[in-house]
């Protein structure tokens, strides 16, 4: 199955090879909405059930379905299609859209989409499209029911799933978080971007040692980076850092990151053979250092203080915190920078390459859901 052309087609493959065996047949062109296109093909009891997604991946996405007794067609449309869509409502959650079927061990049916948790009006949104779990029936004509009258609700009442238990929700990624880098490697809630170089960072009893290379955060090119999802609207992250820069524009720190040209950050660095804290920020081709003060130590905390309008960003040199800027959380959203993927809370260096460098080490890393 693959999208094309603004139709859904059915195409027989080597499943080895991937190598056409079959002419390309067209099967379904969805309700008539843009960008028919995700397409999944189910064999449920006596039919054929393709689901597809439209509308295109913004506010008027849905989910659609039609289903064959043979796999080729003729489809015949659900007549209450959409069967899943939040667009027109009031409801939190927007976009909804590409959804995936699922019947668990005890033969209840479920339903997993996309969907987004916008900050503003116009809307906004910069955690990126999340994933949402909705219950799903069968009606007696054999079409699928999606979560309340096909809309897609921030919480759902069920008594299909047992009752989360303590060991379940220490473990839970949405909850706070803490990790002490001089005694545990990154887990995998920990991303990395632009196929890492081995060598640029590795865990020690310090802590992560990033030993970085010449490429700047602007840059879309590998370097010293890993990051953590922001999950919430409402949130503080901390990290302790130990850095000496040996150059000018060597630089460590912690950005709020949506791509290589939307991002924030609080850093030290050398200017002018002088070290400094700076908060920088880039919105598309404008960037500019919005914050320079001067730092003498090489140990620091940086601290960024995320709410649905801000991020704060913050030092606490062991003695108090001092708040060095803030920048609008609107400018790292998705409708201005483009991309699907949310925001990341990252860990960076940029560090000229010899023999005299000093990595910068991050020795532990707190995220604390303020809401």
């Amino acid at each position: 199955l693959f999208r094309s052309h603004e139709e859904i087609f059915l195409a027989e493959i080597d499943i080895i090879s991937g190598r056409l065996l079959s002419k390309r047949k067209p099967i379904w062109g969805g309700t008539g909405g843009n960008n028919p296109e995700g397409p999944h093909l189910y064999k449920i009891n006596a039919y054929y059930y393709l689901l597809i997604a439209e509308g295109g991946t913004e506010h008027g996405h849905m989910v659609t379905i039609a289903r064959s007794k043979n796999v080729d067609g003729q489809y015949e449309s659900c007549p209450h299609n959409p069967v899943l869509t939040n667009r027109g409502t009031r409801l939190p959650i927007k976009a909804v859209g590409h959804a995936d079927l699922i019947e668990d061990q005890n033969g209840n049916w479920w339903a997993v989409c996309l969907g987004i948790r916008p900050i503003s009006y116009p809307f906004r949104h910069n955690l990126g499209r999340e994933t949402f779990l909705t219950p799903l029936c069968w009606d007696d004509d054999g079409w699928p029911r999606f979560g309340y009258d096909g809309h897609l609700h921030e919480e759902v009442e069920t008594e299909l799933l047992p009752l989360i238990n303590s060991d379940i929700e220490e473990q839970n990624h949405f909850s706070n978080y803490y990790i002490d880098f001089c005694k545990q490697k990154p887990d995998h809630s920990w991303n990395t971007i632009y196929n890492p170089i081995d060598g640029l960072w590795e865990s020690t009893k310090s802590g992560l040692a990033f030993y970085g290379n010449e490429n700047s955060i602007m840059e879309a090119k590998p370097m010293a980076w890993l990051g953590k999802r922001q999950q919430h609207h409402e949130c503080i992250v901390k990290t302790k850092l130990s850095f000496s820069p040996a150059y000018d524009n060597d630089e460590a720190g912690l950005a709020v990151y949506l791509n290589n040209r939307h991002h924030y950050e609080i850093a030290l660095t050398r200017l002018n053979q002088k070290r400094f804290l700076i908060l920088r920020r880039q919105i598309g081709s404008l960037w500019k250092i919005e914050n320079v003060h001067e730092y003498n130590s090489d140990k620091v905390e940086l601290i960024i203080e995320a709410n649905k309008h801000s991020y704060i960003f913050k030092y606490d040199d062991g003695i108090k915190e001092t708040i060095l800027g803030s920048g609008e959380t609107a400018y790292l959203t998705t409708e201005v920078g483009g991309v699907f993927t949310g925001n990341f809370f990252a860990l960076y260096a940029s560090i000229h390459t010899d023999m005299n460098r000093s990595p910068a080490f991050f020795s532990g890393f707190e995220y604390l859901v303020t809401t």
